[in-house]
């Protein structure tokens, strides 16, 4: 190393000192094409560089040391791939990269320390990417190619490039496989063969369709190894070769000849194509043998002709062979023809009779197109029409002369026998459905015979006309139109009014059509039918009233000549007419009337139905007036609401008896209306009494009979229940006082032990509608036990206990639940008289309800001693 010497060194330091302004410009680092940093030269990216990647770092420094800052730009109307950021110098791709569109980018790069600023141009490569396809060139692919070319031939190239370079541009090709496939490709030229051992036939498959797949050698794309291929269609059209033969079409060939054909008719036309339709040769056709000198070919038309008369052939049937070829023709061979290929076939000639007569209908003198006979209707199933004599013949021979018979008519009336004929039948009609011969549904029946020619084509026919004329039979009944018949007659009619008209119907003609009417049953005596028309009427001596009878039915009889007969019934209600008023049982009506409780009038109108007998109540006068209220549907008269009691009545009225008068009417609701009046006296009361019994007793005054059932049903009532108290009671005491064994011992009493008597319990009667209530008369009562030690003999059941005799004098009595009725002690003389106020019946009732308790108990007390 050479070392300066100190005196330099110090003049270069005088220097820096003297001259302290000197500044230097920034630098970029050049750090050599591998590099990702530096100024960017020579750098490369890859196409398929995603957008957004930061690709390269600019980096670079000043001499003083300063901060620098970086720049890109572009040069102008290039597009701006990249941007980078001054203070890190970090470059990013911003738009997508295409080598195949643009290989090299011309980038202006600075640097700058604020002061000086430095600029560079600097290229960037774009390196490749495995992004393009193989393309096919010169499409589409169409080929022509002889059908015979031989197999492993080269038939075409096929050329395809791709635009990527190394690996990715390189191009090679495949066929898609087939299982029939006659065409191979090379993988590296493109040269498309036949396939060795493959022959191409025009005749099969005059096109083939390959698919060629052209592949490149792959590359990396985006990280990733990737190889693209491209497709396309080959069409091969095949060219016709002269390599099939001729060949008849739409075989097997028949002909006909007729006995009016003349020599030269067309007998058949045959018909050949040749097999190779791309490139057809003219052909020929002749007859090698079978035409026994009787039939001539077209060579060029293959129309058959037939060269002499009908009558002169032997044969039924010629099986004629006929040949087709066909000529090359090449002026290389000679001036002569070639004969190359031929095919062969038969056709097959019939002499057939002519189709030229028609079936033909015969009767018995002769050709007849109407057959017409005359019978009863209903002929039975399966019966032969022998009236009909009818044959048919057809005069044609073998198929010309077979025919189908048919009726045609009503379906399935008749049916014709046979219904197939060759040549000549005797034809039979037969009765196949007996109702449809019905005299009543026409007395005629028309139906067409037609014989029609079957398998021939002119299809002659003939026609022949059957008429049959019906006779009437008696096979109908007569019938009614309704299987009821139903009138209403309004009530007082005069005796031989129209009641209804029934129709019977009866198809049968002359006498058997004609009906009689008859009528019969319940109630049928007071009517009266007309034989012929069938009118109902009333008897000319009868009236009809609802109130007797308003419903009538019974039947009607309709009957033909010959005792046919079907039958109708008949109903007829009699009409209810207004034609009786309302009546009162009485003209003067006594009533008593109860403070609060209503009274009711009523009045009975013998009309049979509503409105008639329904009846409307009204008071017309009242003495006085403006006290009563009538119901006009019960007839219930009652006070107004504001007179509840007598103190009212009485200032109502001067009368000191209270009786009042009305004049009450009767009005039926029928039209016109009837009524009826009658005067009501009422005599208003208030009871004395409270409670329902005595309310019961004050109403039933005017009624007594009902009073008096009401109270026999109560005092039955009331003796069942005592009944079955006492054998209750009787029953308990037996059980409680049973001595074990059971044989009884039976002692007398004692002469100086006092008789056992019963005593009533005191029961005082308040009012009829209360329950009964014990007084104790005897509490505290002790009964001495024997002085024996023995048990007592059985006594006598005794009454329930009476209620302890501590009870307070204020407190009521407490009541005893016992049988409905009022019982009261013999000695009472102030229950007496308190009950003959109330009512004789109810002392009565008392007296035979007490009597028949204590009998009860005396007949169960004999059972002791």
């Amino acid at each position: 190393h050479i070392h300066p010497p100190p005196l330099l060194l110090l003049l270069l330091l005088l220097l820096l000192l003297l001259f302290p302004a000197f500044d230097y410009a920034p630098y970029f680092y050049d750090n050599g094409p591998s590099s990702t940093n530096g100024n960017m030269a020579l750098f490369s990216i890859s196409e398929d560089t995603p957008v957004g990647t930061q690709v390269y770092i600019l980096s670079g420094r000043d001499p003083e040391g300063d901060p620098v800052r970086y720049g890109l730009t572009f040069e102008k109307g290039s597009k701006e791939y990249f941007r980078v950021d001054s203070k890190s110098g970090n470059v990013t791709l911003i738009q997508e990269l295409d080598r195949e569109k643009q290989g090299e980018i011309s980038v202006l790069v600075s640097i700058t320390d604020g002061r000086n600023k430095v600029v560079e141009t600097v290229r960037v490569f774009v390196t490749d990417a495995n992004d393009e396809p193989p393309e096919f060139q010169n499409l589409p692919f169409i080929i022509d190619i002889p059908e015979d070319t031989a197999p492993g031939s080269s038939i075409y190239r096929v050329q395809a490039t791709d635009k990527d370079i190394g690996s990715g541009g390189s191009v090679s090709y495949y066929l898609q496989t087939s299982p029939f496939a006659k065409f191979t490709i090379d993988g590296h030229s493109g040269i498309l063969r036949v396939k060795p051992g493959e022959t191409l036939d025009y005749e099969t498959t005059p096109t083939h369709f390959v698919t060629v797949v052209a592949k490149d050698g792959g590359g990396k794309y985006k990280g990733k190894h990737q190889v693209l291929t491209s497709t396309a269609t080959i069409t091969i059209n095949l060219i016709d070769a002269q390599d099939m033969p001729p060949s008849f079409i739409g075989t097997p060939y028949f002909g006909y000849v007729y006995e009016v054909s003349v020599p030269g008719s067309e007998i058949f036309t045959v018909y050949a194509k040749d097999g190779d339709q791309g490139n057809p040769n003219p052909i020929h056709y002749s007859i090698m043998n079978g035409s026994d000198g009787v039939f001539d070919i077209n060579g060029t038309s293959g129309c058959i002709t037939l060269t002499t008369y009908p009558s002169l052939l032997k044969n039924e049937l010629y099986e004629i062979k006929v040949k087709v070829m066909f000529y090359i023709f090449a002026s290389e061979l000679g001036p002569n023809d070639q004969l190359q290929d031929y095919d062969i076939t038969m056709v097959t000639v019939r002499v057939v009779d002519l189709n030229n007569h028609p079936p033909t209908f015969y009767g018995e003198n002769g050709p007849q197109s109407k057959f017409e006979v005359t019978m009863y209707e209903h002929p039975p199933a399966g019966e032969i029409l022998r009236g009909f004599k009818i044959t048919v013949n057809d005069s044609d021979q073998g198929a010309n002369a077979k025919f189908k018979l048919r009726l045609v008519g009503p379906s399935r009336v008749l049916r014709v026998v046979p219904q197939t004929v060759l040549n000549e039948a005797q034809v039979t009609i037969i009765v196949e459905d007996t109702s449809g011969i019905d005299y009543e549904k026409g007395p005629t029946l028309s139906f067409k015979l037609l014989a029609v020619e079957i398998d021939t084509p002119e299809r002659f026919s003939a026609t022949a006309d059957i008429v049959i004329n019906l006779l009437d039979t008696n096979d109908n009944i007569p019938k009614f139109t309704s299987e009821y018949y139903i009138a209403r007659v309004p009530e007082n009619s005069p005796g031989g009014s129209s009641v209804v008209s029934v129709t019977a119907n009866d198809p049968d003609s002359g006498p058997w059509g004609e009906v009689k009417y008859t009528i019969y049953g319940s109630g049928s005596d007071l009517f009266t039918i007309h034989p012929s028309s069938g009118l109902i009427s009333t008897q000319p001596w009868t009236t009809l009233d609802a109130e007797v009878r308003s419903k009538y039915n019974f039947y009607v009889k309709a009957e033909d000549s010959e005792g046919k007969y079907s039958l109708a019934e008949a109903f007829v209600t009699v009409l209810d007419m207004n034609d009786h008023p309302p009546e009162f049982d009485e003209k003067l009506l006594e009533k008593t009337m109860i403070i609060g409780t209503p009274v009711r009038v009523e009045a009975m109108d013998e009309d049979a139905e509503s409105p008639n007998n329904v009846i409307e109540y009204s008071i017309m006068t009242a003495d006085p007036d403006n006290a009563f209220d009538i119901n006009a549907n019960t007839g219930e008269i009652k006070l107004k609401p504001y007179i509840k009691s007598m103190e009212i009545v009485q200032n109502i009225t001067k009368q000191k008896d209270c009786k009042w008068s009305l004049v009450v009417q009767a009005r039926d609701r029928g039209s016109p209306s009837f009524s009826t009046t009658a005067v009501v006296n009422i005599d208003i009361t208030e009871t004395p009494l409270k409670g329902p019994m005595a309310a019961f007793l004050l109403k039933s005054r005017d009624n007594p009979m009902k009073a008096l059932a009401m109270v026999t049903v109560i005092i039955s009532i009331l003796v069942g229940v005592t009944v079955l108290i006492s054998t209750a009671l009787y029953m308990r005491n037996s059980k409680s006082n049973r001595i074990m064994p059971t044989r009884r011992i039976i002692k007398r009493r004692p002469r100086d032990q006092p008789p056992w008597t019963f005593r009533m319990p005191t029961i005082t009667f308040n009012d009829p509608a209360e329950k009964f209530l014990i007084d104790n008369p005897e509490s505290g009562r002790q009964r001495t036990s024997s002085p024996r030690p023995k048990p007592p003999p059985p006594s006598a059941p005794s009454l329930p206990p009476p209620p302890p005799s501590n009870t307070r004098p204020s407190e009521r009595p407490r009541a005893v639940p016992t049988i409905s009725g009022a019982l009261a002690s013999k000695g009472s003389k102030k229950a007496k008289s308190s009950r003959r106020k109330e009512g004789n019946m109810s002392s009565a009732l008392v007296s035979e309800l007490k009597m028949k308790l204590e009998q009860k108990i005396i007949e169960s007390n004999q059972g002791y001693c």
